[in-house]
């Protein structure tokens, strides 16, 4: 187990990069809604919340109960509790749920606010941050035993993700992402081609 800074062990030090896509994931919702007229408060509670099912304490950690668990229902499900403690407009929440129910790329939301969510959702796993994001896993996340692993979800993304984008300003934005993204896959197979473990 991880130790946090204090020299105690928590199961939160496991997962201490997880913490930073919320706040990267709506300063993106911002950049994309810039020229959309939509409710903010919605996407601030939704990118906020979409993501709490795959975190310690709320997530199975039985590696069996975990391959089974749908993260996003969960977090669908515990939405209106969270929100009405902090006394968020009771009207606004199925529209949190309902965004945070479609974030994933192969969704089609419904609503304005959804559709920038699911936006900046996939902008995440383009990129720079991609890469991040997707190589501190190997070895800790079920998906990637390997950096072969890790290069194969990359070059996922990187083919199927750029066409599913929804909103012209995020097509502006992604553009910059996939061609480092390119370039890191195209570095990669030189360096290493089918070596890569």
């Amino acid at each position: 187990m991880a130790s946090s800074s204090d020299g105690v062990s928590s199961p939160w030090a496991q997962l201490r990069e997880k913490f930073g896509h919320q706040p990267r994931l709506y300063a993106l919702t911002q950049r994309i809604g810039a020229t959309e007229t939509y409710d903010d408060d919605i996407v601030f509670a939704a990118a906020y919340l979409h993501d709490l099912g795959v975190f310690t304490g709320h997530r199975p950690e039985e590696p069996e109960l975990l391959a089974k668990w749908d993260n996003t229902a969960y977090a669908v499900a515990r939405t209106p509790e969270i929100l009405r403690g902090f006394g968020f407009p009771e009207a606004k929440i199925p529209a949190v749920q309902a965004a945070i129910a479609t974030h994933h790329p192969q969704h089609t939301p419904q609503s304005i606010e959804a559709t920038i969510l699911r936006d900046a959702d996939i902008l995440e796993q383009l990129g720079g941050v991609a890469v991040l994001r997707t190589t501190c896993k190997v070895g800790r996340d079920t998906r990637f035993h390997t950096f072969t692993d890790a290069v194969g979800s990359l070059r996922k993304a990187v083919e199927s993700l750029p066409p599913l984008i929804a909103l012209p300003q995020t097509r502006a934005l992604a553009e910059p992402r996939v061609a480092l993204l390119r370039a890191f896959l195209a570095g990669v197979e030189a360096e290493a081609g089918a070596l890569l473990l």
